[in-house]
């Protein structure tokens, strides 16, 4: 007896794996739709920086959850948590199946798993905060993190503001880490797993895009963002930097490649010249891959902490082939 076909298909991976052209693949084969699992591709405007699909690559597949919202506008798990629960049904209602897409994965697992509630957004809070950090710059906030709540902070990066100063608001307003969250979650998911994400009482399938040569993604990371520049990366954040209800300090623009080329085009005006040198062009490049290569090492991280995935290896050379026999396997028809 064949298996019921997944009610949806979740495709994850780090930054540079290849989900969104395999995504594509899959969508000539399967009446799908897209739904991405993207915290930058949220934001118009955030185009080349985040990969964000081509229009006609949108046109050709329905997408959803794109330039919903403008830089300076919040999003947050919980937000995506019901977009997603709101769309899936609606897709399945269409007679398409539903395909989420993306590396955000703090999204999939609060999807999956759900998030116990922390306190909402402070913001006077966070402009105590933020305004700490001016003084005495965000490693030593880092280090105040340390002493409350150690395990977040080992995960950070010193110079992490929105991740650090998130952790500390959330400290401050509840009194507890933000680390007892997650600690709470995990334990209650290893006492009694959660339900699976159903649809109409059908379950789904995800599908971890993970290299098993870490080399092969490091290059591909490189090659991306080299390529990014050349397609006009700077000149996307320099028309960034001229709307003057964006800064440096947003979410949006604190993600990786949009906070190292912001923080040059801030060192280029403060040396008074419009231009980049072959030099410097070359050191940011290096910047923008290692903090993308760190980025693709936590999302790794968060991705093996979903037991429920079933890997394929991204480098392989027959990748597709492998993805539509492992979903027909699952019962989608051929």
């Amino acid at each position: 007896m064949s298996p019921a076909p997944p009610a949806w298909i979740a495709l994850a991976g780090p930054t540079a794996s290849g989900k969104s052209a395999l995504a594509l693949a899959l969508a000539q084969r399967w009446p799908v739709e897209i739904v991405s699992v993207d915290s930058a591709l949220v934001y118009r405007g955030l185009d080349i920086g985040s990969a964000k699909p081509s229009l006609a690559e949108r046109a050709a597949v329905p997408h959803h959850l794109i330039d919903i919202l403008e830089p300076q506008q919040s999003y947050s798990a919980a937000a995506f948590v019901a977009d997603a629960q709101r769309l899936l049904p609606q897709i399945a209602a269409r007679g398409r199946l539903p395909l989420l897409v993306g590396g955000t994965l703090l999204y999939f697992k609060a999807l999956f798993e759900g998030l116990d509630d922390m306190p909402a957004a402070h913001p006077a809070l966070r402009a105590a905060i933020e305004a700490e950090a001016a003084q005495q710059g965000w490693p030593a906030l880092h280090a105040q993190l340390a002493a409350v709540d150690a395990p977040t902070a080992a995960r950070l990066s010193p110079n992490d503001a929105q991740r650090i100063g998130r952790a500390l608001e959330v400290w401050r307003a509840s009194g507890r880490p933000l680390s007892a969250f997650h600690t709470r979650t995990q334990t209650k998911t290893a006492l009694q797993a959660p339900p699976p994400l159903q649809i109409n009482g059908q379950a789904g399938l995800l599908l971890a895009l993970e290299p098993l040569d870490r080399a092969w993604l490091h290059q591909r990371i490189a090659q991306r963002f080299a390529a990014m520049l050349e397609q006009g990366f700077i000149d996307e954040v320099r028309a960034l930097r001229q709307r003057p209800e964006l800064h440096s300090g947003l979410p949006a623009l604190r993600s990786v490649g949009y906070r190292q080329v912001w923080e040059a085009l801030d060192a280029l005006a403060a040396s008074g010249r419009s231009s980049f040198t072959a030099p410097e062009r070359a050191a940011l490049a290096e910047r923008g891959t290692s903090a993308t290569r760190q980025l693709a090492k936590r999302q790794l991280t968060w991705l093996r902490s979903l037991p429920q995935r079933q890997l394929l290896a991204c480098e392989q050379p027959d990748l597709l082939p492998a993805a539509c026999a492992l979903l027909e396997r699952a019962g989608l028809p051929r």
